[in-house]
């Protein structure tokens, strides 16, 4: 992936990973566009980083990605790069009587048919370029689930799953795909706690690894800084590394 010259957009890009992701690539000239449900979130980012553009879309909702894909077309024909950042996680506890399914529901909108709809939306678009890219954030919790959050792991695996069909069916097309699994970095997505975890990868010191990583040529299909081969290569290790990866996670955070 060529990290220049680029017109991109960054689903959730108003915070954590896709804002750092979003400043990281604005910083080298490229035309960044975040998008998110919060307006003011999103105002507070482009506001910090002038130029950089924002649009709304509800990731949850299909006709608004319709929509929102229309408009980014008409607004910004050049649109070269995909970054399908925006995801949400919650803790579900399959004991309770009371949990329900909402707190799954929304993941599986959020994390899952929100990429696959927004890609599908735009891969017209991003074939009319020269080169184009489209990056899938997993997780390295596709690889070794952390059981307190059952389905934000499941989408995180369907979508690495989908990412390398995607990648297959557009071999010979102009359009690479890449995945960026992170490790447990210290934003908020689980809240404050997450944030200030020591235990976490300090988000700087992920988002220097990973711009190094799309800088290469060529560019790995799969983005992983050092701190997540552990959980992504766990199963190579064969069945007794796999529990053993699987029960210090699950020991260590909970």
């Amino acid at each position: 992936m060529n990290t220049k010259d680029n017109t991109i957009l960054i689903t959730g890009g108003g915070s954590g990973i896709g804002r750092a992701l979003a400043e990281a690539f604005h910083a080298l000239g490229n035309q960044v566009i975040i998008s998110g449900r919060s307006a003011k979130t999103l105002d507070e980012t482009t506001a910090a980083n002038p130029g950089m553009k924002s649009l709304t879309v509800d990731m949850t909702d299909a006709e608004s990605i319709r929509a929102f894909a229309a408009k980014l077309g008409a607004e910004f024909p050049k649109l070269n790069v995909l970054i399908n950042n925006a995801g949400i996680m919650r803790p579900e506890n399959v004991l309770s009587a009371e949990s329900g399914t909402a707190d799954a529901e929304a993941m599986i909108l959020t994390n899952l048919l929100g990429p696959i709809r927004l890609t599908s939306a735009l891969l017209p678009l991003l074939r009319k370029q020269p080169q184009a890219t489209v990056v899938n954030v997993t997780s390295g919790l596709a690889f070794i689930p952390l059981a307190m959050t059952p389905t934000y792991c499941a989408t995180k695996a369907a979508l690495h799953s989908y990412t390398e069909s995607l990648r297959h069916q557009l071999r010979e097309t102009a359009v690479e795909v890449l995945e960026l699994a992170p490790p447990y970095v210290a934003t908020h997505l689980m809240g404050e706690q997450q944030a200030e975890d020591p235990r976490a990868m300090p988000l700087g010191d992920f988002i220097s690894e990973v711009m190094e990583l799309f800088k290469t040529q060529p560019t790995p299909q799969e983005i992983l800084v050092k701190r997540v081969e552990p959980l992504r290569f766990a199963v190579a290790g064969g069945a007794e590394n796999y529990a053993k990866v699987f029960e210090g996670l699950n020991s260590m955070l909970h």
